[in-house]
């Protein structure tokens, strides 16, 4: 996600349709090192936006997994300027471990003059000051399948073998539709791409209602990284998509299914714990002036009802499988949830 293109980065839009690039550094962080970047304790920075969805993908996977202790957090502000993200809500405006001010310093020091925006997430190398990798869509798998040594006792099993197929094709559904299909709305300079994009949104989301009526996750019994990528979105959808992008045939809170799957994620351990509403809000309201020239932030909407019974347990499932939920969040990295005061 970067500066005024409500993305991840590698994205454009203006006098054509919306679209989005693939990550330029996709490199892999793995257990065997092939890519020259070993999975290997303390060496690694996560640098992530509060409010981008992509982001958020990685953060709630590290609470998950229960990473932080291995893999540090860098959290950028959610205003960005030309420079694009910066670590203004730090000490001195500067990241206290990579020390620098800008993420896109960490992209120079890797490659001068590269295609494409500065991204979140992004992983920097501590020890050189580099970055390794802004691969959005392969970051949170490698997480799951490349760092298992690393992982918590109890930690689940994001992405089990016995379900990668169906978990792969329901994420590109995920990710066509809703996940990209909110930007497509949104960005749209011409009647038709819009109506087409949003369309298309609500006939994935009505088609997911089908799909959790019946079962409480998206795949098995258990929580995968199907249900964190759809999360991201629905989770930013009544606060920011229904009406700065204009997906607004109805609200998620007026979908009974979608509002309780949503609720149900939200209220587990590693998943509403990392939702800042404001960084959210600010971010998607004050950065799209293309979209909103005045910069005006809605008081709205109420988030109230983000704690309230959602009876989704009725349907059964495990979320966490055979292992536990993560422990309590860190100190240093709490943030205000919906329904606290």
């Amino acid at each position: 996600m970067s500066r005024d293109d409500g993305d991840d980065g590698n994205s454009a839009y203006g006098r054509r349709a919306f679209k989005r690039s693939k990550a330029h550094f996709t490199d892999r962080i793995t257990a065997d090192g092939r890519d020259g970047w070993p999975v290997e304790a303390g060496r690694y920075r996560l640098v992530v936006s509060r409010a981008c969805p992509w982001a958020s993908r990685s953060l709630v996977s590290r609470r998950l997994l229960g990473l932080e202790d291995v893999l540090s957090l860098a959290v950028a502000d959610p205003i960005q300027d030309d420079r694009s993200w910066r670590f203004t809500l730090d000490q001195d405006d500067r990241d206290p471990v990579l020390g620098i001010r800008y993420l896109s310093e960490a992209y120079d020091r890797r490659e001068q003059d590269y295609p494409g925006g500065v991204s979140v997430p992004a992983i920097v190398d501590v020890p050189s000051g580099q970055l390794v990798t802004n691969d959005y869509q392969q970051l949170t798998l490698d997480l799951a399948t490349e760092w298992t040594a690393l992982h918590r006792d109890g930690a689940p099993d994001l992405y089990p073998h016995e379900h990668r197929d169906e978990i792969d094709e329901v994420m590109a559904d995920v990710y066509e539709d809703v996940n990209n299909g909110v930007y497509r709305a949104g960005f749209a300079t011409g009647q038709e791409e819009y109506e087409a994009a949003c369309a298309g949104v609500f006939r994935r989301l009505e088609l997911l209602t089908e799909r959790l009526e019946r079962q409480r996750y998206l795949v098995g019994d258990t929580i995968t990284e199907a249900d964190i990528r759809l999360f991201t979105t629905l989770v930013r959808f009544d606060a920011v998509y229904h009406g700065h992008f204009k997906c607004n045939r109805w609200k998620l809170t007026e979908n009974r299914v979608l509002w309780g799957y949503i609720r149900d994620l939200y209220q587990t351990p590693g998943f509403g714990d990392t939702v800042d509403f404001d960084h959210i809000k600010r971010h998607y309201y004050q950065v799209h002036t293309g979209i909103n020239p005045t910069r005006i932030v809605p008081l709205g909407p109420d988030l109230s009802g983000w704690l309230t019974p959602h009876h989704r347990e009725e349907l059964g499932g495990r979320p966490f499988g055979d292992g536990t939920p993560p422990g309590p969040v860190r100190p240093e990295e709490r943030v205000r949830t919906a329904g606290t005061p």
